[in-house]
Order: structure tokens, then sequence, then C-alpha cells
């Protein structure tokens, strides 16, 4: 392999003369390419001579250096090399590059709410299908139990209950030990010590309990169903059950939603439980209230109509969150990027449903249980 000599350049009476190596690797070493930069962007005039014929050897990064300087044009005084005369000539016969222009986005605030608006009716449209189709599975089921998904249905009921026990559990206790705490510095202040039996019963077992699960099973299980359907999608499982004849609704819908509407429930009433218990150590330890009295109080407190509420709250919720999350699983696209978008949507849509859920409850049952 030659010696590389560095590259250098010298201006004496109006000629350039170029010296050494103008290859890539002589001109990353050192300073090399900025003492070269300097010195082109340092002359001036287009009447000055080139003399490239006592440069050792030369490669394309070394002719573009030159032909930029130039102006991309062949200069009037040049000397080269026989052996240079390629590089150059190869440049000049490509002339300038022309980008294609980008293409303007043509799409106006109307059009992209009105296509938003068809997105959002086509979801709808969907869910109602998958609903239906649901409601028909579940018809085959009551006919036929014999021959229904009971090991699937076990399994989701496993899954998305019985291991959300403990993350509810903390969550709710938490909950239920500030909202006591909170409350009962106000409640102090006016002398309504009493009441936070009151506030802690109502507010925790018609809404927060409900909202709290709903929420963690969204987070949790929901992002689980769409990610294990989509993963289905990917590694062509679906399709795969199709050929065999088996359904998807029967086989991996209809469970999930039968499933949550059983753990559901159950999992507002352990959150209760927790929260209240919460409470009541809280209400304890800061206005002495003794857990004899939180406990006779509560029932006279709340009416037995907020506790089927909470209940029904849970059903609802839960049927809400599976089929949702089935709704995106199903609609994700056989790759990764599909699928992490389609997990992330489909949690955040679950959420914002079970919120509107729970404002349609308030207002449908606002004179019940008070």
């Amino acid at each position: 392999m030659p010696i590389a000599h560095e590259p250098t350049l010298t201006l004496n009476a109006g000629a350039v003369a170029a010296t050494g190596t103008w290859q890539v690797h002589a001109l990353a070493q050192g300073k090399a390419m900025a003492t070269i930069t300097a010195f082109l962007k340092s002359l001036k005039g287009d009447h000055l001579k080139w003399d490239l014929s006592a440069v050792d050897s030369m490669d394309h990064i070394g002719a573009q250096l030159f032909w930029n300087a130039w102006g991309k044009t062949r200069p009037a005084n040049l000397q080269l090399a026989p052996e240079l005369e390629e590089f150059f000539n190869r440049l000049e016969s490509t002339g300038p590059l022309e980008l294609p222009r980008s293409r303007q986005h043509r799409l106006t605030l109307v059009m992209k709410l009105g296509f938003a608006m068809l997105l959002f009716f086509e979801h709808m449209a969907g869910l109602i299908r998958l609903i239906g189709q649901v409601v028909l599975d579940l018809g085959t089921f009551i006919r036929r139990p014999g021959r229904g998904p009971w090991m699937e249905i076990s399994a989701n009921i496993f899954h998305a209950g019985f291991q959300a026990l403990g993350i509810t559990a903390l969550v709710g206790f938490l909950i239920g030990v500030v909202f006591s705490y909170l409350s009962a510095q106000q409640l102090r202040n006016f002398g309504g010590d009493i009441f936070l039996v009151n506030l802690l019963g109502m507010s925790i077992i018609r809404e927060l309990g409900p909202l709290l699960a709903a929420i963690l099973v969204a987070g949790r299980s929901g992002s689980s169903i769409t990610a294990q359907l989509g993963v289905m999608r990917v590694t062509e499982e679906l399709d795969a059950m199709l050929v065999m004849g088996i359904s998807h609704g029967f086989r991996l819908i209809m469970p999930k939603v039968l499933a949550l509407a059983i753990a559901m429930p159950l999992l507002v009433i352990w959150t209760d439980t927790i929260a209240l218990l919460g409470g009541m150590l809280s209400a304890k330890l800061e206005l002495n209230l003794s857990p004899q009295y939180f406990l006779l109080k509560l029932p006279e407190a709340v009416p037995l109509a907020n506790y089927m509420i909470g209940i029904g709250k849970g059903v609802v919720f839960g049927m809400l969150i599976a089929l949702v999350s089935c709704h995106f699983g199903l609609r994700i696209k056989p790759n990764t990027e599909s699928l992490g978008r389609g997990t992330t949507t489909s949690v955040v849509t679950a959420i914002t449903a079970v919120i509107l859920a729970d404002a349609v409850f308030a207002i449908v049952f606002s004179g019940v249980g008070f």
C-alpha cells in the first residue's frame, strides 16, 4: 500500500498547486480537511490557474472537493495528470443534481375533520358488528353449554381478575387513605367529623371504587388482550383458526367478554373493601373515629342501591373494556408498528369509554340511592 502524503495547496502568482494524496483516508487525518476547506474559501476570483499534475493519487472524495470549489464547472486554466481526467469527466457529465419537488399537502382542516369523522364512524360500525357477533355467540353458548369455551373463560377470569387483586388493593388502599385524610381536614373546620363515613362510603362505593378498578383493568388486562390478538395476527394464528373452522368470536372474544363481566364486579367489591379499610385507618388516626363506629354507621350512610349501582358499573365497564380491546386487537396489521400503536389506542379508548359510561350512569341514576 503506497504511503499517503498530506494533501496540500499552495498559491503562487495566481496559480494554485495541489500536491500529496487526495483520498479520503488522507483527508481525514489530523486537521487536513479543515485546513484545505479554509484555504479554498479564501480564494477569490475565477482567473486562477489550477495545477493538479503533482497530485500523487485521488479518489472521488478529493475530486468532489475540487469540483465544489470550482463552482461545479471546469476552470479554464487547469492542468491535470491523465489518470485524473476520468474523475472530472464523470462529474462534468453528471451535471447538477435536481431533487424532486416535495408534494404539497392538499388536505385542508375541514377535510382532515371529515376523515377523522369517517374513521370514528368506521370504528363505531366495527364495534357494533362485534357486539352483534358476541350476542350470537352467547346464544350458541347458552343452547350448547357443553361445547362452550369453559377453559378460556376460566383462564381469562384468572388473568384479568385474580392476578389484578394485588394492584387494585394497593391503589385502592392508598386512595382511601388520601381521600379520608383530605376530607377529614376539611370536615374538621366545620365540625362535621362524623360525616366522614357518609362522604367516604358514597364516593368510594358508588364512584371511585368501580372507576378505579376499571381504569386499572383497562391499562393492565385491556392492553394484554389487544397485544395477544395482535401477536396472533402477526404470527398468522388467526388465519390458521379460520382455516380449521374455529370461530374467532366463539373462542377468543366471547370468553374475554364473559370473563371480564364476571371478574370486574368482584374486583369492584374487593377495591371498595380495601379502600374503605384505608379510609377507616386514616379516620382513626386523623379524627379518632373508632372502627366500630365506622362499621356501624356505614350501612346507614350508604343505601343498598348505591352498592348495586357500583356492581352494575363493574359489569358494564368489564364488557366495555373487553369489547374495545378485542376490537382494536382484531384490527392490528401484521407488523410490529401497528401492534404498538393499536395497543396504545386500545388502552386510551377503553379508559375514555369507561369514563363516558360512568357519566351516563351518573345522569341516569342521579335520583337513586340518596
